[in-house]
């Protein structure tokens, strides 16, 4: 089992919502955390589990709509809760490179258990690199989705990672 230690600047996530007048599309760097794997085969090997944990920093959340991403961060009440936090508890493959992932995650104060396919792929002998996608209800959080003018937010937003950690040394 070794450890791997997430880039942040070559890990991203993307936020996509909609909104009665326009999509809203976020994306992000500085992603934190790292994630203890067995990949010695060039795979990761499951006889002992890996596990993990990211950290995501509210103010890095944009849109480039100052606007939008005030009330974004007023919603989200930045000052008490200053990050979005993952943590790994279990990972199944499901064919190839493709894996059920689940974990918990903390928005707002509030955790909730997640699960949802990832491909993870070794890269080489130092990196790996996790890329997934889910869809989660904002109000399941706590969160009531934001209303600026005419502007109405949906509550479902589609979140897509891309993960690159580096072995530590």
């Amino acid at each position: 089992m070794a450890r791997y230690n997430i880039v942040p600047e070559r890990s991203r996530v993307w936020i996509d919502a909609r909104s009665s007048l326009h999509p809203i599309h976020s994306t992000t760097d500085g992603l934190e955390g790292y994630i203890d794997l067995d990949a010695s085969d060039g795979r990761p090997n499951l006889d002992v589990q890996p596990e993990g944990e990211l950290t995501l920093p509210v103010a890095r959340l944009s849109s480039g709509n100052r606007l939008e991403d005030r009330e974004l961060h007023k919603r989200i009440d930045e000052r008490r809760f200053p990050t979005i936090n993952g943590v790994l508890t279990k990972m199944e493959q499901i064919d190839g490179n493709q894996y059920r992932v689940s974990g918990n995650l903390a928005f707002r104060g509030v955790t909730r258990r997640v699960e949802d396919e990832m491909t993870v792929n070794v890269v080489d002998d130092r990196t790996v690199q996790l890329e997934g996608q889910s869809t989660f209800d904002i109000r399941d959080f706590g969160m009531e989705p934001p209303r600026i003018l005419m502007l109405r937010v949906e509550p479902d937003v589609v979140v897509r990672v891309v993960i690159v950690a580096v072995k530590e040394v």
